[in-house]
């Protein structure tokens, strides 16, 4: 679970989560702060977003007693590989949507391993891993963006989306481009980091549309130690759109946040 607690002016943190095994998992690392106070405890339905290029390691959370939605960004899974244990507690069950090309996974109840793994191919040709550990009782969604995908689409808007979800995923993928996309305004600050516990936070950019507005938030660990920031980690209770660039960060190492939320929605 993340809270988050208010700094002066519109400074910025962020809560870690190290609980493994509560889907609303709370840790006490950082907290995020911008604009105020602002309560943040990840809700069971908050989406993950992930930037992932061809071939890399997609660590997720799929649901253990509901079903888990993975939706690419401007693609679409051509197939799944997966090995079959043979064991009914052991295996989990993908079925390919073949309208929109997402896939859905469910994993049988009493499934005995923390985590599940599959590799799954998209119509364009990239594969990715996926590593979801299994917790929580809610139904999730993860949707994975390429920014392969994004530079090909050059400065133009992506196409038109069904949902205020898929929308807020074109504005993350837009920030992590360091695109403007139509309708929105993006101011760039520089405001003074905030250190919460082993990292330093700062707020670096504010996007804002008609009825999205996003984030960015630069985050150094500063501590000895990897901190793991997972895509359950950084999820405010209004948020449409999580993700973050690196989820290992190590001793001395940089990522990038990106938070999407629907304005009016308490931020």
């Amino acid at each position: 679970m993340i809270t988050a607690c208010l700094a002066a002016g519109l400074a910025v943190g962020c809560v870690l989560a190290s609980r493994q095994q509560c889907h609303v998992s709370r840790a006490g690392g950082v907290s995020l702060i911008a604009g105020g106070v602002l309560l943040f405890a990840s809700p069971a339905w908050a989406d993950q977003t992930v930037m992932a290029a061809d071939s890399a390691q997609v660590d997720c959370t799929a649901s253990a007693r509901d079903l888990t939605r993975i939706s690419l960004v401007e693609d679409q899974f051509a197939s799944v590989s997966k090995v079959s244990t043979g064991s009914a507690y052991d295996d989990f069950t993908v079925v390919n949507e073949p309208v929109r090309g997402d896939i859905y996974i469910s994993v049988p109840e009493g499934y005995g391993r923390p985590a599940l793994s599959f590799f799954g191919t998209t119509r364009r040709g990239y594969v990715y891993k996926f590593v979801c550990r299994v917790s929580g009782d809610e139904a999730r969604q993860l949707f994975v963006s390429n920014p392969a995908i994004a530079r090909q689409g050059g400065e133009s808007a992506p196409r038109g989306r069904t949902t205020a979800q898929e929308a807020a995923v074109d504005l993350v993928q837009a920030m992590y481009g360091g695109r403007i996309l139509d309708g929105y305004e993006m101011r760039q600050r520089a405001l003074t980091p905030a250190m919460v516990g082993a990292l330093k936070v700062q707020l670096v950019a504010e996007y804002r549309g008609d009825t999205l507005s996003g984030r960015v938030l630069r985050i150094e660990n500063k501590g000895r130690e990897t901190i793991a920031l997972d895509q359950g980690t950084i999820a405010p209770a209004s948020a449409l759109a999580v993700a973050i660039a690196e989820p290992q960060l190590a001793p001395g190492s940089v990522t990038t946040a990106y938070l999407v939320w629907q304005n009016g929605s308490g931020q």
